[in-house]
């Protein structure tokens, strides 16, 4: 393989989406890649990504003196620079990949697209579920499309003490993470975590529903052994000291959580959304519920707590899920060879 020269056009906010983004550009520079980025401005990743390559930010709206500006700027410098591929990531960033014949184009999809008319120059889609790549082909796609999915990043993870948080030592310690809105599910896992008599809450993460859910935590009496961590750096430091993480998604195309949860080896309870349907097996790397399920959900809380061996068999079981299906070095050869056309 020949050092790669990529472009990647992002317009992500912040999230789990995000943080796998720079996973992925990080691997590709220890690859050799050359990058550069055209991405919003202000992202809290950025500085994780500057070392990289240069960086263009731009809101990218519509239709406004801006992205006109942006357009004109990104195509020059597609012509000057000469990439070899051009990296779309969703839909929306899609609008900027032009038709030019001298580089691979993609977009690399983590949902389900809803039409297929920005991807009018694409070569390809990479996606990261087979769900979304099958969506892909119902909406009318006749081009390549690949499947490729994500790996937890590699971090050396370092449990938090527990004092530091005002919990007991000995607490049974339910930990979730991700944005605070609607799909995600947060009120289930509270209404669930309210049914496990003692149990201590830990959730990181931030959004538009965080005032309810806090609201909702006072109202079942939960106040007391909720602790609210906000936006973290390294969620997996967080989740490695609690006794069970859970992943309460309504809608979920992957769930990158679960990776990183089974990366810091503590035992997974999800719900049946479309990520883990299709990655996690029920009993053996994790505990599987039905969507907005707060009974059964409690009722698999319980379990991991008192089930002897349980949860060290959804460790183990995870672990080798994790090492069988999403490796970075499994990851990064897959895009290598789609960047060389070998597949």
């Amino acid at each position: 393989m020949t050092q790669k020269k990529i472009l990647h056009m992002h317009f992500g906010k912040d999230g789990g989406a995000e943080r796998f983004f720079v996973n992925l550009v990080q691997g590709f520079g220890e690859a050799g890649a050359e990058q550069r980025f055209v991405t919003r401005p202000g992202r809290i990743w950025r500085d994780e990504i500057a070392p990289l390559g240069p960086i263009i930010e731009n809101h990218y709206r519509r239709a406004s003196p801006g992205s006109l500006w942006l357009t004109w700027r990104v195509h020059r410098m597609i012509r000057d620079w000469k990439p070899d591929v051009i990296m779309a990531w969703m839909s929306r960033s899609s609008r900027l990949i032009p038709a030019y014949p001298g580089a691979v184009k993609l977009t690399r999809l983590g949902d389900y697209p809803r039409h297929l008319r920005h991807f009018r120059h694409n070569d390809l889609i990479v996606a990261n579920t087979p769900g979304i790549a099958q969506a892909c082909r119902d909406l009318g796609w006749a081009k390549p499309v690949h499947v490729v999915s994500n790996f937890a990043r590699q971090v050396t993870v370092r449990r938090v003490a527990r004092a530091d948080h005002g919990t007991p030592e000995d607490a049974f310690v339910i930990a979730g993470s991700g944005r605070f809105v609607g799909r995600k599910g947060f009120d289930t896992l509270i209404r669930a975590a309210a049914q496990v008599p003692g149990a201590w809450l830990w959730l990181a993460g931030a959004g538009e529903r965080e005032a309810e859910l806090r609201a909702l935590v006072a109202e079942l009496g939960l106040a007391d052994r909720t602790r609210f961590f906000g936006w973290i750096d390294e969620p997996m430091h967080m989740v490695a000291a609690a006794d069970v993480y859970v992943m309460p998604s309504r809608h979920e195309p992957l769930g990158n959580v679960i990776l990183e949860a089974w990366h810091a080896r503590v035992p997974v309870i999800s719900t049946l959304s479309e990520g883990p349907s299709w990655f996690a097996t029920d009993g053996q790397d994790a505990l599987l519920v039905g969507i907005d399920d707060v009974a059964a959900m409690a009722v698999a809380m319980g379990r991991v707590r008192a089930e002897p061996g349980l949860a060290a068999r959804l460790i183990a079981g995870g672990t080798a899920t994790l090492e069988a299906k999403f490796t970075k070095d499994q990851v990064i050869a897959q895009y290598m060879r789609i960047f060389d056309g070998a597949v």
